[in-house]
């Protein structure tokens, strides 16, 4: 699952902010990739339509890299596939 999960991710990164899918990768911060408060907002809208899950508020604002998106993505979604099974 991890790598399409990061495939995903960085696809969307890239696409909401139009930039080339080479240029985001998994160590890059949002400050790196120029990704601003109201762009990181958008990103996890476009995050949440993608995947469709509801990423809380908390977990929205501590996302500060394109590898906190990947890994909070890999849990909200095993945290999905868990409530799923029970």
């Amino acid at each position: 699952m991890s790598n399409s999960v990061s495939a995903r991710v960085l696809d969307v990164i890239a696409k909401t902010r139009h930039l080339p899918i080479e240029s985001v990768g998994l160590d890059k911060t949002f400050q790196e990739l120029n990704i601003d408060s109201l762009d990181g907002m958008n990103i996890v809208f476009a995050i949440e339509e993608e995947f469709g899950v509801n990423i809380p508020d908390d977990a929205a604002a501590s996302l500060r890299s394109v590898r906190d998106v990947v890994d909070g993505m890999e849990a909200l979604l095993a945290q999905k596939q868990q409530a799923a099974a029970e």
